[in-house]
């Protein structure tokens, strides 16, 4: 890379990541281009020569924290270059460029060039690129080689919604939907499973609206599950009316390399509530595919996005979503209050609730969350269940199952990216304590 010359020469790079998995994805993919570029890297915190500052808007404290993490980085590092991405860089580019120390702003359609604006970067005067992305499909520069892969990684494989759901923010930061090329994304899952990686989960903004002609998801799952090693596979979040049925049987059987988890976003469990929020679909409709999937994938963990606070919700809207949720298979809520924003639908809607209304609901909904949770969890008690262990913590080894229950080992042995069964023999307060069942064999993805 060749920088200008009123440029400082750079040897370090760091970056903090804000938001959802697509975020998390991209931020790999940045990570292996500065790498092949000769920057070291190094945790946000650490003196650095560029600070890249990954953004995110699905709230208004999201927004806040990507502030407090520009200005953060430019007091730490005075003289480094600041780089500034993502939804928030999309939507505020102007107001980030005026930020004090802030030298380059690029929205998503082009954080993925950033080697390039970096060579052409000049000191004293913000470079900002925010056009909004084209709804086409795309490829992404990925590393056919690089550092070895220890954890679970995500694969962005979609990006973009065209549903526009009344209160959200991120079809204005992340555009219309649009698919990643098949075998583009099949030939990244192949050299992340050559690096190493034991879990890929497949992730978008609107996963279940990926489709590169006649192929969608469930080819796409195929086609990584006859990679070898073969990797455990996961779907992240994805809407309700997009979720093929034939997922189902993948997810049911140990000769597919498809984890038996679901994560479906809820929202509410009031059907005045989603037509509001101009959710497609009703509690009836979430209710019983919930059923279907625990029938037909018995086992399976699913979880859930649930929202309090939208305007207009009354005591009896958020009793009918407790209730759905008391009554249904979920295994674990994620728990968010309404955000204000002025520029979707929802800001025009009378009955605002109030912020003391909005907590205790929050409050109530993560307790049954919680009691939820236990439930599941007690069912595998004395069960034998394979764990991806990913790191080690308070002296033990922790790592998930394939549908999404945390379970801790003690071994004298690291067990860092690797999958082995264990016997789970407790229930502690934030995991299942297991052993590893014997014979203990590592197993570095299937043959």
């Amino acid at each position: 890379m060749t920088l200008s010359p009123d440029v400082p020469k750079m040897k370090t790079a760091c970056i903090y990541t804000l938001g959802c998995r697509v975020n998390q994805a991209e931020t790999r993919l940045i990570e292996d281009q500065l790498r092949e570029a000769g920057y070291g890297l190094t945790a946000f915190g650490n003196q650095a020569d560029l600070g890249i500052i990954h953004t995110c808007v699905v709230t208004t404290e999201a927004e806040a924290k990507s502030r407090k993490m520009i200005r953060r980085f430019t007091r730490q590092n005075p003289g480094a270059v600041t780089v500034v991405i993502g939804c928030y860089a999309q939507t505020e580019g102007a107001t980030i460029a005026a930020m004090d120390g802030v030298d380059v702003v690029l929205g998503n359609d082009a954080k993925m060039a950033l080697p390039a604006y970096l060579a052409s970067l000049e000191r004293g005067k913000p470079t900002v690129a925010r056009d909004r992305p084209a709804p086409e499909m795309f490829t992404l520069p990925f590393a056919d080689d690089g550092p070895p892969i220890t954890r679970r990684v995500n694969v962005k494989i979609q990006d973009g919604c065209d549903t526009m759901c009344t209160y959200c923010y991120v079809p204005f930061a992340r555009g219309r939907s649009r698919s990643r090329r098949f075998d583009d994304a099949r030939a990244e899952a192949a050299a992340l499973v050559h690096r190493g990686a034991q879990e890929l989960v497949l992730t978008g903004v609107n996963l279940g609206m990926y489709q590169d002609g006649d192929r969608d998801i469930v080819q796409l799952v195929d086609a990584l599950d006859a990679l070898r090693p073969r990797p455990r596979i996961r779907i992240s979040s994805i809407e309700l009316n997009t979720v093929p049925y034939a997922l189902l049987p993948r997810m049911a059987t140990d000769d597919h390399a498809l984890a038996p988890h679901l994560h479906i976003p809820l929202q509410s469990g009031s059907e005045k509530v989603l037509r509001a929020m101009g959710r497609p679909y009703t509690p009836a409709d979430y209710s019983a595919f919930l059923a279907h999937a625990a029938a037909a994938a018995p086992g399976i963990g699913m979880g859930a996005d649930v929202m309090v606070g939208f305007p207009g919700e009354t005591e009896e809207d958020f009793a009918a979503t407790c209730d759905l949720i008391r009554e249904s298979p979920l295994q674990y809520l994620h728990v968010f209050q309404y955000s204000e924003r002025p520029q979707v639908a929802a800001a025009r809607l009378p009955d605002k609730v109030a912020r003391e209304t909005m907590h205790r609901r929050s409050m109530q909904l993560r307790a049954l969350g919680r009691e939820k949770g236990r439930a599941f969890q007690q069912q595998w008690l004395g069960r034998e269940m394979e764990v991806l262990f990913e790191s080690q913590q308070d002296g033990l080894w922790t790592g998930h199952t394939g549908n999404y229950l945390k379970v801790a080992v003690s071994h004298h042995h690291a067990l860092t990216n690797t999958r082995i069964r264990a016997r789970i023999t407790s229930l502690e307060e934030m995991y299942l304590k297991g052993e590893l069942a014997a014979p203990c064999e590592v197993k570095q993805g299937q043959t």
